[in-house]
This record gives structure tokens, C-alpha cells and sequence, in this order.
């Protein structure tokens, strides 16, 4: 197989290599406009199916071996394609969100706002992720850097539920 391929990897792409499968995150990397918000409503939809079997907590730190698990893919994948950070690569989005997905399991509406949070640091990067995304290269670097959204996303999120919290009945 070529080592890269053209700009929009397909299912074929998708399909030629493990890598691909989780990078791509099970596809939803192959959408047209927005990947990253396909991705992370991937990631929600994993957290609804793992929490059928698994406490919040639980999936909240199974983020941790499959940011590893996307350090490796990440790397493969964007060497084939030849773009270290291809927008097609989401599973940094899906690791990212579980946690929050986690945090944010006692109602839709919770869940709502941690992925409209997530999604707006994820785009916006604000400093220091834009300096890590330009610095770290490979598959360390695309998880990095929505590792970092999702933290900001969390800091927020935490300050909306305490002053949520702190209004009066």
C-alpha cells in the first residue's frame, strides 16, 4: 500500500489498517464538513455504551490507556496520510470528551454543555494548546492538544455548576 494517499482518506483508507479504524475514530473521521464535531459526538455515543456496563468513573479513567492507544494510532495514521494532524484524525476528540462525557453523566443537559464547551476550546485553542500544537509533532501531538481543550473545557464547566450551584432556590 502507498505510504500516503490523497487529502480525504475513504473506507478503504478506514479499513487497511488498525491504526486507521481507532485514528479515524470507527469512521466518524470521514465526515465531510466538521470531523472533530463527529468525532466527539462519537465520543458521547461511546460513553452511552460503555456506561451500560461501566460506573462514570470508571470510563473517566479508561481515557488514560487509550490516549496511548492514540498516540500509536494517531502517529501511523497521519504519516500514511502524510498530514501529522489531518482534520480525519478524531480519536484525540473521542479520548478528550469521555472523561467529560463522565463528569457530566447526571443529565443530557449537563452533557450538552461539556461538549458545546469542548468543542469551542477544541476550535478556539487558546494558550498555550496553539503553542503545543505547533511544538509537539506525531501522534503525541495531535492527542495533546484537545487534552488540553478538554482541561479548559473542564475548568469551565466546573465554574458553571458552582455558580449554578450558588444561585439562590
Amino acid at each position: 500500500m502507498d505510504s500516503t494517499i490523497s487529502r480525504r482518506p475513504d473506507a478503504r483508507f478506514l479499513v487497511a489498517h488498525p491504526a486507521h479504524f481507532i485514528a479515524l475514530g470507527f469512521g466518524s473521521g470521514l465526515a465531510p464538513r466538521a470531523p472533530g464535531t463527529f468525532g466527539t459526538l462519537a465520543a458521547l455515543a461511546l460513553y452511552w455504551l460503555l456506561a451500560l456496563a461501566m460506573p462514570p468513573l470508571a470510563i473517566a479513567f479508561l481515557a488514560v490507556p487509550l490516549f496511548f492507544v492514540g498516540v500509536w494510532a494517531c502517529g501511523v495514521t497521519g504519516r500514511n496520510l502524510g498530514v501529522d494532524d489531518h482534520g480525519a484524525l478524531v480519536w484525540d476528540e473521542i479520548v478528550a470528551f469521555l472523561p467529560l462525557a463522565a463528569l457530566a453523566s447526571g443529565s443530557l443537559w449537563l452533557q450538552a454543555l461539556a461538549f458545546a464547551l469542548f468543542r469551542l476550546f477544541d476550535i478556539w485553542k487558546p494558550f498555550p494548546i496553539r503553542l503545543f500544537e505547533a511544538r509537539v509533532k506525531g501522534g503525541l501531538g495531535v492527542m495533546l492538544d484537545d487534552l488540553l481543550a478538554a482541561c479548559y473545557a473542564y475548568l469551565v464547566f466546573a465554574l458553571v455548576i458552582i455558580a449554578v450551584h450558588r444561585l439562590p432556590s
